[in-house]
């Protein structure tokens, strides 16, 4: 009997050990339990063709507005460059109105020169009043030719700056269209997940890849009503993800976003009160070290 209870006393003293050691984090006096979140943005192809270049891998670090591949854009840059050739060509039938009427100005001012002598003379009795209504009607005419002229001009020239304004239209929409053979990232973060390959035909919206802001991630965690009346928006609070060590780091959030809402408490969530069947989400900011980890687990302590 007293071997059999020396057995059963060290197995005990096994499992207690197993117990204390094999938990890693003791779990801490916590007000709420949350994951850790980051915001995710799905890449998508905006033109349809094949993937000349994607230069990304899983967990590789992106900036905003980085160029990360293209999509080919051949047949595009073809059509633009035949609309250049069209604007061009119709560039060069643009009328300079001055230099077509310039010969008939001067024209003009010799026939008014011719006017003034004649009625110079006439008023001398050295010339003839036909003399001078010729000249008037002669000028009369000319000028009405001008006017003719000039308007003729003026009407192709808009004509022409129509035409080339529908042509720079196009070619702006062919330009829209071969921006988006590039593949760009719409914010800085990291590549979760990648669902294409260079070398493969796309559609326009097919899913590319995944990116999410490693660097600003946030803890969604649930808090009682009762809790709420102690908590605002702007608060400082500390997080301690269960990273699976005995000594983990503590970090410092703060609350952005307290839903106005009620909701059934997360199957995988815990609470403070095991009573609550309602609870409400509260987004807490924080600051990547490096260490953090969408899906891990946190704790909030107010």
């Amino acid at each position: 009997m007293k071997n059999k209870r020396i057995i059963i006393e060290t197995v005990s003293g096994i499992m207690t050990v197993l117990s204390v050691t094999g938990c890693g984090l003791k779990e801490p006096d916590f007000d709420a339990c949350g994951q850790i979140c980051a915001t995710e943005v799905t890449v998508s192809a905006e033109s349809s063709g094949r993937i000349t270049e994607l230069d990304i891998t899983e967990g590789d670090r992106i900036e905003a507005g980085e160029c990360v591949g293209h999509i080919d854009s051949v047949y595009t840059w073809l059509q633009k460059e035949e609309l250049l050739k069209r604007k061009a060509s119709a560039a060069v039938k643009i009328v300079d109105a001055e230099c077509q009427t310039r010969a008939q100005y001067a024209k003009l001012e010799n026939l008014k020169t011719e006017l003034n002598r004649s009625k110079a003379l006439l008023a001398k009795d050295a010339g003839t009043r036909k003399q001078v209504d010729d000249l008037e009607s002669e000028i009369r005419i000319l000028e009405g030719q001008i006017a003719a002229a000039e308007q003729n001009y003026r009407q192709n020239n808009e004509s022409v700056e129509c035409e080339i304004g529908t042509i720079n239209v196009q070619i702006a929409q062919l330009e829209d269209k071969l921006g988006k053979c590039r593949i760009t990232a719409p914010v800085a973060g990291t590549v979760m997940e990648k669902y294409a390959e260079e070398g493969e035909t796309v559609t326009s919206g097919r899913q590319l890849f995944k990116v999410a802001d490693m660097e600003n991630p946030y803890v969604r965690a649930y808090f009682s009503s009762s809790q709420l009346s102690s908590l605002h928006v702007g608060d400082k609070v500390t997080v301690i993800p269960d990273d699976g060590t005995s000594d983990p780091v503590r970090y410092e959030g703060t609350v952005t976003w307290i839903s106005g809402e009620a909701e059934f408490t997360p199957k995988n969530i815990q609470t403070r009160d095991e009573r609550a069947d309602l609870v409400y989400a509260v987004k807490i900011a924080l600051r990547n070290d490096g260490r953090l980890r969408i899906g891990m687990y946190a704790y909030v302590i107010l």
